[in-house]
């Protein structure tokens, strides 16, 4: 019998929201997918493809929200939050975000995009931890990377630059659509940066998560340094199967 992790300890979500809308944007899903993620009882959730503004589905889509959408993702029940626009249009702009129970102390959304192709960012955020926890900060990265192999080669290296430059010992996790259908991340990020995939860890690969109705595809990770994990799972197709095109990922970590 494994021994039960001790010391401090958290759930971490990743979704790909597909900006509100369900596959082929048939209909939107915001209101019935914020239900669905209070359900997970997740401290802290990574978001990709989240909407920061729409100025024309403002007008024409019923239910959409007076607040961007982390905000009204977050509601009540995370307390602090932090959106990186990336991809800027006419009439809005979307990007990755980060919901936090416990305090973000400060965020910055590094530009890692492939001149010429769509803009992409890694958001980093400090997360300010309880104070039974036995590290002060807990480093969130959002991500979610590009389509093209080449431009996820570079997005990895800067991402292990990124994670190389915080402070030793500190925890990091690193979670969100990171696109490697070739599977390419786990030995890029692990020999780059010391990171390891949750699942990988636990089962010897990632997790199948595109599309979610019937996935095939292991495009979402979350990956950690300076912490133990448990429970990595994907959770149950119903009601997330028509709430994204990605299947959610979460687990727990533990410091």
């Amino acid at each position: 019998m494994s021994q039960k992790p001790q010391g401090f300890s958290l759930k971490v979500l990743t979704i790909n929201t597909h900006k509100g809308f369900t596959t082929f944007n048939r209909r939107f899903i915001l209101p019935e997918l914020r239900d669905a993620v209070r359900a997970t009882s997740a401290e802290i959730v990574f978001l990709q493809e989240v909407m920061g503004s729409h100025a024309i589905n403002q007008l024409k889509v019923d239910k959409w929200p007076e607040t961007p959408h982390y905000e009204f993702l977050a509601d009540t029940i995370w307390n602090d939050y932090a959106y990186g626009r990336n991809a800027i249009y006419p009439e809005g702009h979307h990007g990755n975000a980060v919901m936090s129970r416990f305090p973000i102390a400060e965020y910055e959304n590094r530009d890692i995009s492939v001149e010429g192709t769509e803009k992409r960012g890694l958001l980093h955020c400090k997360v300010t931890l309880p104070a039974e926890a036995p590290h002060t900060t807990l480093h969130a990265i959002c991500v979610h990377l590009g389509l093209k192999d080449a431009h996820r080669n570079a997005q990895l290296r800067l991402l292990c630059d990124l994670v190389n430059s915080l402070p030793a010992g500190e925890p990091v996790v690193v979670a969100g659509d990171f696109n490697d259908w070739q599977q390419k991340a786990n030995r890029i990020l692990k020999q780059g940066a010391a990171m390891e995939e949750v699942f990988s860890r636990k089962y010897g690969r990632p997790a199948r998560t595109f599309p979610a109705r019937f996935p095939l595809l292991r495009l979402d990770r979350i990956y950690v340094k300076n912490a133990s994990i448990s429970h990595p799972q994907t959770i149950p197709l119903r009601p997330w199967s028509h709430l994204s095109d990605h299947a959610p990922l979460a687990v727990e970590i533990h410091l």
